[in-house]
């Protein structure tokens, strides 16, 4: 939600950054038991963590933030703060 605020300032590249290396870190917690036998596996990932870091405009945390994770948010996040909502009530 933060990202998606109107006041932009220089958080949100980080911002992007985090939610994508938690998504990334979510998606190879499941896959990590067969990608780790494919060759130059943890020298792909380092590659594409630093792409996701890189000081660039076609950077992969923006990439992937744009193309991938936004759409799948703004379509979901309604039900998910009524979850949350229900359960800070419940609490």
């Amino acid at each position: 939600k933060a990202i998606e605020s109107s006041s932009k300032e220089d958080d949100t590249t980080w911002l992007t950054y985090w939610v994508v290396y938690g998504v990334f870190s979510i998606a190879e917690s499941f896959s990590d038991l067969f990608l780790y036998w494919f060759p130059f596996y943890y020298a792909g990932k380092c590659l594409f963590l630093v792409w996701c870091m890189a000081p660039v405009s076609w950077n992969g945390s923006q990439v992937l933030y744009q193309n991938i994770i936004r759409p799948c948010f703004l379509k979901h996040h309604q039900a998910v703060d009524n979850v949350l909502g229900n359960l800070g009530t419940k609490a």
